[in-house]
C-alpha cells in the first residue's frame, strides 16, 4: 500500500471509539482487548491519520477524581506530542448512560436536562483545552418508542434552549469553538428527532447563534433512511453549514453498519468525494466506522488505512473524471445554452414576468431531445472500473 500516501492536508480523523471498538454487539461479546487512549493514538499514527476525536467518556471515565482526570489529560497531551495527531473535534456522550434512557436535552426529567448541560460544558471544556475546534452533537437518545410519552413541539423547545445555552456559555468563555450537528432517524431509540441533516438546518435557523451552529452529516445515518446523502451533503455545503463530516459506509435501509468507507455503495462514496473536493471542502475527513468483528488489531489497522486509502482513490478519479474530455464533452453537451432564456432568468421584474408568459415553447421538440444520461453513466461507470 505504497500509493495513496496521506497527508496532514488530507485531514483524515478517527474516534477513539472507532478504532477502538472492541467488536461488542447486541449479540455478542467482546472479540479484542480494550485499549488505552494513548495506545489508540499511536495505532492512528501507524496508519497516517491526522487527528483524533473524542467523546468525554471515550477518554476519561465519568466517576473519575480530579486527579485521575489530571493524569489521563497529561498523558493522552503526551502522545499527542509524540504522534504529532491534533484534536480537530469533541463530543459529548450523552447517550450511553442509563440516566440518559428518556433523552439529555429532550428528557421530561428537569434534572436529567440540567446535567446534560453541566455534563456538556465540562467536556467542552476538555475539548478546548485540546484544542478541538468543532464540537459535535449527536442525540442518540433523544426521541420516543411512542408518541404518547413526549410532545414533540416541547423537544424542539428543548433541543432549542440548550443549543443556545451552549453557545452562550461558549461566548462567554470565549473559546474558539463551533458546533455540529449530527442527525439519524432511528437506533438507538424507536425514532430520533431532527431524524436528518435537512431537519438541522431548519432548527439551526431558529437559533439565537445560527452563526456558530452547522451540521455533521453521517452517510450511515442518512441511508439507513434511503436518502441521497451525496444531496444532503449539498444542501449543507451551499447553506454554508457543513462544518464536520462523518464517512463510512452502509446498506440501504438496514441497521447502523457502520462500514469501512467505500464498502457498499462505491459509486454513491465517488460522488461524495468529488462533491467535497470540487467545492473546496476544507475540514476533516472524519472516519466514524468500524472494522468488522471478525478482525484483531492488525485488522483494525486494515480497516483505518483501507478508509483513507478509498478516499485518496476516489478522489484521484474525481479529478480523472473531471479531465476526461468525453466525459466533459458530453456534460458540456447536455449543459449547452443557447442564451435565448438569458432574458428571463435571474431576478424578477414584471416586465420580464410579462414577456416570459408572452413567449411561445415546442413542447413536443423539447421533450424528444435524448439527453444522453445513459451514456454519461456508463462512463463513470467504466472510470471507476479502472478502463479509462
Amino acid at each position: 500500500m505504497s500509493d495513496y500516501i496521506p497527508k496532514p492536508e488530507h485531514k483524515f480523523t478517527f474516534g477513539l471509539w472507532t478504532v477502538g471498538n472492541t467488536g461488542r454487539d447486541p449479540f455478542g461479546s467482546p472479540v479484542r482487548e480494550a485499549k488505552s487512549p494513548v495506545e489508540l493514538v499511536h495505532l492512528l499514527a501507524e496508519v497516517g491519520a491526522y487527528g483524533v476525536n473524542f467523546h468525554d467518556d471515550d477518554l476519561i471515565p465519568v466517576d473519575a477524581t480530579p486527579s485521575e482526570r489530571d493524569r489521563i489529560v497529561r498523558q493522552f497531551k503526551a502522545a499527542l506530542t509524540e504522534t504529532g495527531l491534533c484534536v480537530p473535534m469533541a463530543t459529548t456522550n450523552l447517550f450511553g448512560d442509563p440516566i440518559f434512557k428518556d433523552g439529555a436535552f429532550t428528557s421530561n426529567d428537569p434534572k436529567v436536562r440540567a446535567y446534560a448541560l453541566q455534563k456538556t460544558m465540562n467536556a467542552i471544556d476538555l475539548g478546548v483545552e485540546l484544542g478541538a475546534k468543532v464540537y459535535v452533537f449527536w442525540g442518540g437518545r433523544e426521541g420516543t418508542e411512542t408518541d404518547a410519552s413526549k410532545n414533540p413541539i416541547s423537544a424542539i423547545i428543548r433541543t432549542r434552549e440548550a443549543m443556545n445555552f451552549l453557545c452562550d456559555y461558549v461566548l462567554d468563555r470565549k473559546y474558539d469553538l463551533k458546533f455540529a450537528l449530527e442527525a439519524k432517524p432511528n437506533e438507538p431509540r424507536s425514532d430520533i428527532y431532527n431524524a436528518t441533516a435537512g431537519h438541522m438546518l431548519a432548527l439551526i435557523a431558529t437559533l439565537d447563534h445560527p452563526e456558530m451552529v452547522g451540521v455533521n452529516p453521517e452517510v450511515a445515518h442518512e441511508h439507513m433512511a434511503g436518502l441521497n446523502f451525496t444531496h444532503g451533503v449539498a444542501q449543507a455545503l451551499e447553506a454554508g453549514k457543513l462544518f464536520h463530516i462523518d464517512l463510512n459506509d452502509q446498506a440501504f435501509g438496514r441497521y447502523d453498519q457502520d462500514f469501512r468507507f467505500g464498502a457498499v455503495n462505491l459509486k454513491s462514496a465517488f460522488f461524495l468525494v468529488k462533491l467535497l473536493e470540487d467545492n473546496g471542502y476544507n475540514g476533516s475527513r472524519h472516519f466514524d466506522a468500524h472494522a468488522y468483528r471478525t478482525e484483531d488489531y492488525e485488522g483494525v489497522k486494515d480497516f483505518a488505512r483501507g478508509c483513507i486509502r478509498t478516499y485518496l482513490i476516489l478522489k484521484e478519479k474525481a479529478a480523472r473524471f473531471n479531465a476526461d474530455k468525453e466525459i466533459q464533452a458530453l456534460l458540456a453537451e447536455i449543459n449547452a445554452d443557447d442564451g435565448s432564456m438569458a432574458s428571463f432568468c435571474g431576478t424578477y421584474t414584471s416586465t420580464k414576468a410579462a414577456a416570459l408568459k408572452a413567449q411561445s415553447f415546442d413542447r413536443q421538440a423539447i421533450s424528444q431531445r435524448g439527453l444522453g444520461y445513459e451514456r454519461l453513466d456508463q462512463l463513470t461507470i467504466e472510470l471507476l472500473l479502472g478502463i479509462r
